[in-house]
């Protein structure tokens, strides 16, 4: 098995897998068209690519009645020979097709001419689609299936997400020639214990298993092949995520042996810092930044995640980071994904640093910005606050030591690793706000070492939550015009910008329009969406945050970064669209000061049990990593949208709805698996093949790699 410094080149690509590695357009019978549309629907370019594009659902096309049997609502399979063809009198009526089997007739209806032509008289076909009663005759409208008799019409018939010219037919077709891609022989990279306790079957009758269960003579009866189906695709789930803690593992290996550079300090500017601050750190603030200043010291390079509930004090933990760097001499940056955070962060910074701080954004120019860039060449600021201004060509440091990237999710590995070159053996500490679940650290995060804020600072009040329904909606309007006449500052959060046709829920715009002519505008009352122009939004912000504003109406362009101490109600409209971690990010907007503070939860008419359950446990806990992990279990992974989601984000086969896998399970046997795995294939040559076999067929062979280029 190659070790964790692995580049692309001693991984080359095994000839058993080399068919599944090849572009679509290469398949018999695909032209370049199809194969864009086929790369569209799939994610990718190649055969691999393609085989793991799930189908959405399999139709159960086994019910072979007579048409004397016919139930109505049913999809049906006949035989039949047709008796009558009639065209349509006028342009939007269907054409009709009269069929029987001798027991009876069933009235065919074509809305397309060209499937209506494949009728002929007298001839013996095969139909099959949902059947209904219409003036008590059975009819048959635009079937899924009108081909001769001796054509094939699949007994269990999956159903592939398609688009815009792309036919079902075609992606059946290119999926067929791509499972033939797929060689019988793979050498099996799973544990044979785990694969015996789960009854899972090997890849290749997994993946026929998964996209074409008909194939198979056993599942012809009864409903034995949706299990072996449920199999089939924890199997190939298994299969995706032991890939990534595979090339995890080996990431976090090639981290651990990168050579660093010690940072060491007398603790002279963290003492000055907290003298400022004026308060003590949590327990949980000192235990982070212990394992930080431990791992600065190191002679290994730092690679940590720093994740911290709302209001948990990550920002003091960061600068004291960045201050042990400054005491060692060097320099250390903190990059924010908006203006509005890295200006707060600057504030915070030059408040209680005792080591110089500059500030670099895109808004910074003229005489300003050379002023800035000229500070960080020499050295003569220590610490440096900014955007994504700070990975710009034009921005050399003088000894950039140790670099900060907060809310990281909101920048790619890209730039993550850009700001880590622009120094010499960069530590890296990455800090999120939004509570991960346990489960979900191994996906995403398993390279990284750990450090969580799970307590927060003293003094902060616990938010009241409550929960709305419509019929609430004039009392909560009323309870706003108290609040806004003592003095109070309201958010207001809507999920969708405009109005939609689609969905009936409120917008921002509309929002902000309702409440203007409500209160005409007596506490001034701000808008700020995804859509506006930056500086337009930046500014509704920033009045609101200087007071000149009580009431903000926004959309989740708020979720982090906005600071607002005397903020202290929040109004999530339409609260059972959001995810749990969103609504929790929500929430955390307000009660940052030392004012009681709360949080309204309206929602719509239709309220569904896992709504009811998700919202009630945000009534009943601040929790966020509580929040997160039952959020986790109640409805799986996937984005934060409120939508019914499961399975791990950024990944295809585990991210899928259909099925009811438990990928918390999965996710612990993959690890459990992977490290047994590594540890066999440096003395077992046949294991260390399937693996690099793995890597290839799921993109992961030069994982370490990209670790290993910051």
């Amino acid at each position: 098995m190659p070790g964790p410094q692995a580049s692309p080149a001693s991984l080359p690509v095994p000839p058993v897998i080399a068919p599944l590695l090849e572009p679509l357009a290469g398949l018999p019978g695909i032209g370049p068209a199809t194969a864009k549309l086929l790369a569209k629907v799939a994610g990718g370019q190649t055969v691999a690519d393609l085989l793991f594009l799930m189908p959405e659902s399999i139709i159960d096309r086994r019910y072979h009645p007579t048409i004397a049997d016919l139930q109505p609502g049913r999809i049906a399979t006949l035989d039949v020979t047709v008796t009558r063809i009639l065209a349509p009198a006028h342009k939007r009526q269907p054409w009709t097709v009269t069929v029987t089997d001798g027991t009876g007739t069933l009235d065919v209806a074509f809305f397309s001419k060209w499937m209506a032509k494949r009728a002929v008289l007298d001839a013996p076909m095969k139909v099959s689609g949902r059947t209904e009663l219409f003036n008590n005759r059975r009819v048959m409208n635009t079937p899924d299936y009108f081909v001769a008799a001796t054509d094939r019409v699949p007994s269990l018939d999956p159903v592939w997400p398609l688009t815009a010219g792309l036919f079902a037919g075609q992606v059946r077709a290119a999926m067929r020639r791509a499972l033939s891609r797929v060689a019988a022989d793979l050498p099996e990279w799973q544990d044979a214990a785990v694969v015996r306790k789960r009854n899972w079957p090997d890849f290749r009758t997994a993946l026929v298993w998964t996209h074409f269960p008909g194939d198979v003579p056993d599942f012809q009866e009864g409903d034995g092949w949706r299990e072996n189906r449920r199999k089939a695709r924890e199997r190939l789930a298994a299969d995706e995520l032991l890939a990534d803690q595979i090339a995890t593992l080996l990431a976090r290996e090639a981290n651990r042996s990168r050579p660093g550079r010690c940072l060491k300090g007398d603790g002279h500017f963290q003492r000055e810092a907290l003298a400022r601050f004026g308060h003590t750190l949590t327990s949980a603030q000192a235990k982070a930044l212990s394992e930080i200043d431990a791992d600065l010291a190191s002679q290994r390079r730092m690679v940590r995640l720093l994740q911290g509930d709302v209001g948990a004090g990550k920002t003091m933990v960061a600068l004291l980071a960045m201050l042990r760097a400054a005491e060692a001499g060097a320099q250390a940056a903190i990059m924010a994904p908006t203006e509005i955070l890295a200006r707060q962060h600057f504030a915070t910074f030059q408040r209680l640093s005792p080591a110089p701080v500059a500030f670099l954004s895109g808004s910074i120019r003229g005489k300003a910005r050379r002023e800035t860039l000229a500070a960080i060449a020499n050295g003569s600021a220590s610490l440096i606050v900014g955007t994504h201004a700070l990975v710009q060509d034009a921005v050399h440091y003088h000894d950039l030591a140790l670099a900060v990237v907060d809310e990281q999710h909101r920048f790619g590995v890209g730039q993550r690793l850009t700001l880590g070159a622009k120094g010499e053996a960069v530590d890296m500490l990455v800090m999120t706000a939004t509570p991960i679940p346990r489960t979900l650290l191994l996906a995403h995060w398993g390279e990284m070492e750990v450090s969580r804020l799970d307590s927060k600072p003293a003094g902060r009040k616990p938010i009241r939550t409550s929960v709305h329904g419509p019929d609430s909606f004039d009392a909560v309007l009323a309870g706003m015009e108290r609040a806004l006449r003592s003095g109070a500052q309201i958010f207001w959060v809507c999920p969708l910008v405009s109005e939609s046709e689609v969905l009936d829920i409120a917008a921002a715009e509309a929002r902000h329009l309702a409440l203007t002519e409500r209160f005409a505008d007596r506490f001034g009352i701000g808008l700020a969406h995804g859509q506006q122009d930056i500086t337009v939004r930046e500014g509704a912000l920033a009045e609101f945050s200087a007071g000149r504003t009580r009431l903000l109406v926004a959309t989740t362009v708020i979720e982090v970064g906005v600071d607002v101490p005397s903020a202290t109600v929040m109004v999530i409209e339409h609260a059972e669209r959001f995810g749990l971690a969103q609504l929790h990010q929500l929430r955390g907007r307000v009660g940052r000061g030392s004012a009681e503070s709360f949080c309204l939860l309206l929602h719509g008419s239709e309220l569904g049990q896992v709504a009811r359950q998700r919202l009630a446990l945000l009534r009943e806990t601040e929790d966020g990593f509580l929040i997160a992990d039952e959020d986790f279990r109640i409805r799986g992974a996937g984005e934060a949208t409120g939508s019914r989601q499961s399975g791990l984000p950024g990944f295809r086969i585990a991210s899928a709805e259909d099925g009811d896998m438990d990928m918390g399970v999965l996710l612990a046997l993959s690890r459990q698996t992977a490290e047994l795995a590594l540890a066999t294939a440096r003395r077992d040559k046949t294991l260390a093949e399937s693996i690099s076999i793995l890597l290839h067929i799921f993109k992961k062979e030069n994982f370490s790699v990209i670790i290993n280029a910051g």
